[in-house]
């Protein structure tokens, strides 16, 4: 463009120098924005003029580290179509070579250590280039100009097999020893970008099985890995716009429809019609797939740990770990800094994606704000955590953690917030968490909160919902929304369980305005895991009789003397707390029709119940609204009683399943409609872990958008707890007054 100055990258963003002719220069700052390369993102260009000083040429100059300052970082993302050609083209200098990458892709957020991202800041650093890797790495016409992770078979990592903790093949004999070893049915462990995944033949029963008693997985679904979609769409069905999502470079697990002739054994996901598969997104996966025994293989790639885990990172740790599982484990010797599961989305409204899990491929990239934030730690969930980090006009939403429920996962947390703060250079000025006592995280927060002398704001969990709805799409939160929050538990207000809400609220605070009518709950947490108590407890407060209970009639002994004992919890109300969660009334009506009993996992029972449903049936069981002390009371008495009826009629399970979820999504737009009119609110926020239910929610955003209603989704972070933790964020900093306007 005929400009001369120079360029460099800081840690504060990119900073250009340039002179020249207005015209060119002009042109210039359109071709920043247009001409960008794939992976950068241009959130904005402030261009100051000054007189010139005369430069003779443009030059590159050296990275600059400036305290306190900060730029976004990329996610990893999958290999470009100029890496997978030369990883395939005979020609080629890194022909077959497992790690290709250049600057348009590969490892970035994994592998990082420091800012500003340059090779010696990354766990690249033990690896010293090679003359011709080092010609492309410092040549600025060269695809791979400051690619950090540049490697090729002379400089780079190396790819081994061990079988009994001992090395027997390298290289091209170690790939090929994988795809026999799986072919023939075993179990190995390869190491990727975040960490470990397990791997078998997805198509073999006896893997499968295998896999999950060594695992300790019942029934929790396996993530799978398909060479591409061709062979996705022999398996699954595949819409123009689930193969965009797949495709994408993020490359998310998607959750997808089995075809009724799929190969898919059923055991890959118990009970479910659908299917979570991904694309490779590494060269070496690439390596794998394309030359597998099988023709449109499929293999079981799913996190490599013991359930509830953290997934295996490094590779004595997946010796120690993994011993028991894997009969052998691919490794190689790059490191991974921080680990990182797999994203998980699937298609919703409108053919849109919603992301279920927040993982590679989108992690770290930050959310913006509308507002300059002061610099802010959210602690996020139990479950599914997240934290957030607020600064400037970002919300650094961190990779999923998990469930904060042992040792290993509460240090993989801490280790996660100190390197993240290390990044972004964040040092939080105040601390946000949830409202219950009991959590790892919000003990984490209030004792570092503590020990820092910082402020600690309490967050409700369904006002953080919707809070991160808000958020996610770009409010600026000074008009109110009607927050719809279902999900399986909260902490209230009233010290009581939550999870059937709506809300009026904005940032500032909420307004408690309509709930699900509450229910106890016979064993407490034990219910949540015994479904069966939830239907019977249901009946119990709707005044319906047990009898008709199909699955009750024909009960064990053992089981029909713990009915009674839940009849006594009930009519006494002892270890019976209450709850007003719309999680539990989904796996209420999943037991009451004969679905399953007990769940081994969060939401398996609402899952497979949605597997049911029949897309073509209209019906719907009511609600009653009633209105208490200024409160609408949500009561499905009426709901149960036609869904009895239609069990004593032998009705459809689809059709069954169909009306429960047409009647919950009539009740939501019936109930945002009424709070429209009452306090002159158009938008509805819908959040929660009960919003991952597609069909639910395509059916509750055509019910709002008859009724006239804006409808308000979550774009880039799940609708579950792992979005929680950008509410608590947004929430804190306008307790504490610390947003700026503009």
């Amino acid at each position: 463009m005929k400009l001369r100055g120079w360029v460099k990258n800081t840690a504060a963003g990119v900073e250009i120098e340039v002179e020249g002719q207005a015209d060119d220069l002009q042109a210039f700052f359109q071709a920043l924005r247009q001409e960008s390369p794939p992976l950068a993102r241009v959130d904005g260009i402030t261009a100051t003029a000054h007189p010139p000083r005369g430069y003779a040429d443009f030059a590159i100059q050296h990275s600059q580290s400036q305290p306190g300052d900060f730029i976004p970082i990329s996610p990893d993302v999958a290999i470009c179509p100029d890496c997978l050609d030369e990883l395939f083209d005979p020609a080629d200098r890194r022909y077959r070579y497992p790690f290709i990458n250049c600057t348009n892709c590969g490892p970035r957020f994994t592998i990082i250590e420091g800012i500003p991202y340059d090779r010696p800041q990354t766990t690249m650093k033990s690896f010293p280039l090679c003359a011709a890797c080092a010609a492309e790495y410092h040549d600025p016409r060269d695809r791979r100009f400051h690619a950090q992770p540049v490697a090729c078979a002379d400089c780079g990592p190396r790819l081994w097999l061990e079988v009994g903790g001992q090395e027997v093949l390298s290289g091209e004999a170690a790939l090929l020893e994988t795809q026999r070893r799986i072919a023939g049915g075993e179990i190995l462990a390869i190491k990727g970008l975040g960490g470990f995944h397990l791997a078998c033949d997805a198509t073999n029963p006896a893997a499968v099985a295998e896999l999950r008693r060594r695992k300790l997985r019942v029934d929790k679904p396996f993530a799978l890995m398909m060479l591409d979609a061709a062979a996705v769409a022999a398996q699954c069905l595949l819409s123009d716009e689930e193969q965009a999502l797949l495709e994408s470079r993020a490359r998310p697990i998607v959750i997808l429809r089995r075809r009724m002739d799929s190969r898919l054994c059923a055991a890959l996901s118990p009970g479910q019609d659908t299917a979570g598969v991904m694309l490779p997104y590494t060269p070496l996966h690439y390596l794998l797939l394309h030359d597998a025994a099988r023709p449109g293989a499929a293999w079981v790639m799913t996190s490599a740990n013991l359930s509830e885990e953290p997934i295996a990172t490094h590779n004595e740790e997946a010796r120690q770990r993994l011993g028991g599982i894997a009969d052998a484990f691919l490794m190689h010797n790059r490191a991974i800094r921080t680990r990182c599961d797999d994203s998980v989305a699937r298609l919703a409204e409108a053919g849109r994606p919603l992301l279920l899990r927040r993982g590679r491929g989108y992690a770290p990239q930050p959310v913006r704000l509308p507002f300059e934030a002061a610099p802010v730690l959210a602690a996020g969930a139990e479950l599914k955590n997240t934290f957030c980090l607020g600064r400037g006009r970002y919300a650094f939403l961190s990779q999923h953690i998990g469930d904060l429920e042992n040792d290993e996962t509460l240090q993989a947390y801490e280790d996660s917030v100190a390197h993240l703060e290390a990044l972004f250079r964040v040092q939080p000025e105040v601390i946000a968490h949830d409202l219950h006592p009991d959590y790892l995280a919000t003990r984490y927060a209030l004792e570092r909160a503590a020990r820092q002398g910082l402020p600690a704001v309490g967050v409700q969990h369904h006002h953080a919902h919707i809070a991160a709805c808000m958020a996610d799409n770009g409010l600026d939160g000074k008009r109110a929304v009607i927050g719809v929050a279902f999900d399986g538990v909260g902490y209230g207000e009233d010290g009581l369980s939550w999870g059937g809400e709506f809300l009026l609220a904005d940032y500032r605070g909420f307004r408690r305005a309509a709930h699900l009518a509450y229910i106890p709950l016979p064993g407490g947490d034990l219910a949540r895991r015994e479904v069966w108590r939830l239907a019977l407890a249901w009946l119990w407060q709707c005044g319906l009789p047990w009898e008709e209970v199909a699955w009750l009639q024909t009960a064990s002994p053992q089981q029909a003397q713990a009915a009674q004992v839940v009849r006594r919890q009930l009519e006494k109300r002892l270890n019976a707390p209450l709850s007003s969660s719309m999680g539990r009334l989904f796996d209420a009506a999943a037991a009451l029709a004969g679905v399953r009993q007990a769940v081994n996992y969060e939401g398996q029972a609402a899952i497979e119940f949605e597997a049911l449903v029949d897309p073509e049936e209209t019906g719907a069981y009511p609600f009653a609204v009633a209105q208490q002390e200024g409160m609408l009371i949500l009561d499905p008495a009426a709901l149960f009683g036609e869904m009895l009826a239609d069990l004593r009629a032998r009705r459809a399970a689809g059709v069954i399943a169909a009306r429960f979820h047409n009647g919950v999504a009539e009740m939501v737009a019936q109930v945002a409609g009424r709070l429209r009119d009452e306090h002159g609110i158009e938008q509805v926020a819908l959040s929660g872990g009960v919003w991952q239910n597609a069909t639910l929610l395509n059916k509750t955003v055509a019910c709002l958008q008859r009724a006239g209603l804006g409808v308000l989704l979550h774009r880039q972070v799940p609708p579950n707890d792992g979005g929680v933790a950008l509410g608590q964020a947004v929430i804190a900093l306008h307790a504490q007054g610390r947003p700026a306007e503009g």
